[in-house]
């Protein structure tokens, strides 16, 4: 079965918006990874600063693979924007919008979906 990563980022309010743009900068950079089934990127509406990046892969493997090449390239200013940090050098752009980070893994031992989908 499929593993999910739920990467929680702790982001302050004023830098919300950067996180979403920064994110939206970089749409379709995991899409054509091996192994990537889905993502969502999960804003908070009460109680909480953190936001959930949600990402589904059929194996362990496959999602380390992206983890040591595209993911790593794009935050170390290799890739396309990264999600953390604009493509931009120095200066407030190039900061992370989040100020903490936890991972963490689940593997799927059931599902659901619309009948029909």
């Amino acid at each position: 079965m499929s593993v999910v990563k739920i990467n929680a980022l702790t982001v302050p309010e004023e830098q919300r918006e950067t996180l979403e743009r920064r994110f939206a900068a970089r749409a379709g950079s995991v899409e054509n990874s091996d192994g990537f089934e889905w993502f969502e990127l999960l804003r908070p509406l009460e109680g909480t600063d953190q936001y959930l990046v949600y990402t589904r892969w059929r194996s362990e493997a496959d999602f380390q693979a992206w983890m040591e090449g595209p993911m790593k390239a794009a935050h170390q200013g290799g890739g396309s924007g990264g999600g953390a940090r604009d493509g931009e050098r120095g200066g407030k752009e190039s900061r992370p919008a989040a100020t903490g980070s936890t991972l963490w893994s689940f593997e799927v031992v059931q599902q659901a979906a619309p009948k029909g989908a």
